[in-house]
């Protein structure tokens, strides 16, 4: 019997360093979970973020040929700094047409002035044939009644009656001739006065044309709107553009901001001031702060080319995101490493 008990071997002790292990392993995650936990309780967070910018199209405001490109791509530019030049001898040749009408318009105008000038000279002559003829009708009729009184005592002879009578008669009709003459002569001042009017609208007309021309000649050079770097060009020498088609755009280096989407139910405690941790994919290592400047007033699907209409068709229910515009704190440091279109990581500590 002793000696049966002796063959048993005897049971191995469990090493207390396994269930330590596992212990520690379980607090741990216990730990991070806690963490996490109440890292998600008291904070907003989405990874629905990327750095925006202003981005200025350059466009041309008249049509024609590109002369001249004076940048590259990706190309750092200052605002006013000349980009593009386009052919302007199709406009100058235009212009030169614009003045040649210009000068006719201002001879047109001397010549309607000349001829008010000798309307008015006439019409003082006119005037004055009234006067005369006036006079002259009064004397007539001076001799008429003179004529008239002497017959009744036969000292002339009829004929000598009826010839002061023909030349009475005859001055009354120059008389009312000439008063005709200067009713006519009036009404030409005013037609002349008319044309002046409109010579003088001619001139200002020519004057607009060329002034339009010119600010046509003026826009064939292109000039940088804004401070910053180009993208892509689109363009090449000897190419022609339309008015209003891009060129390039604008990249703007000194301006940067954050724009969240948040899911809906994230924005119930979200306000603008609140303060923001900003995190960038690009630079995992680099730590920004910011606020929350603005939160838009409708979802992001509105702003779609085709927004949803969930009254038409098999509705689906989707959490929707409110794009949140979230300012970088001094963002001129970081210069050199914001881009338009890095993705973000971004949380919003809760204030309870």
């Amino acid at each position: 019997m002793e000696q049966e008990k002796a063959n048993v071997p005897a049971k191995k002790k469990k090493s207390p360093i396994r269930f330590v292990v596992l212990v520690i392993v379980v607090l741990a995650l216990g730990f991070f979970g806690f963490r996490k936990v109440e890292y998600a309780i008291h904070h907003e967070t989405t990874d629905n973020a990327q750095v925006e910018t202003q981005l200025v199209p350059v466009l041309p405001r008249v049509s024609g040929y590109i002369k001249s490109i004076n940048v590259q791509d990706f190309d750092s530019v200052e605002t006013n700094q000349l980009l593009v030049e386009m052919d302007d001898v199709e406009l100058q040749t235009q212009l030169l047409q614009m003045e040649a009408d210009y000068q006719t318009a201002i001879a047109d105008l001397v010549n309607a002035k000349a001829a008010l000038n000798n309307a008015v000279v006439s019409l003082s002559v006119n005037r004055g044939n009234i006067d005369i003829n006036q006079v002259k009708l009064q004397k007539a009729l001076s001799e008429y009644n003179r004529n008239k009184n002497l017959i009744a005592e036969s000292a002339i002879t009829t004929r000598q009656l009826e010839d002061s009578k023909y030349e009475y008669e005859t001055f009354q009709k120059q008389l009312e001739n000439s008063r005709n003459d200067l009713t006519s002569a009036q009404s030409r001042i005013d037609v002349l006065k008319a044309g002046i009017e409109r010579a003088q609208a001619t001139v200002k007309s020519r004057e607009a044309q060329i002034a339009q021309q010119k600010l046509k000649i003026s826009y064939t050079k292109i000039y940088a709107p804004q401070t910053g770097k180009l993208g892509k060009k689109n363009i090449s020498l000897g190419q022609f553009v339309q008015a209003g088609s891009p060129l390039f755009t604008i990249v703007s280096d000194t301006t940067y901001w954050i724009v969240a989407n948040f899911k809906e139910n994230q924005i119930k405690k979200l306000h603008p001031g609140m303060p923001v941790n900003i995190e960038l994919d690009a630079y995992p290592d680099l730590k920004l702060e910011g606020n929350i400047e603005s939160l838009s007033d409708a979802t992001g699907a509105r702003f779609a080319l085709l927004p949803p209409d969930n009254a038409s068709g098999n509705f689906v229910k989707v959490t929707q995101r409110v794009p949140v515009k979230i300012s970088i704190h001094n963002a001129g440091s970081y210069h050199d490493m914001l881009r338009a279109g890095l993705s973000a990581y971004v949380s919003v500590p809760l204030v309870n």
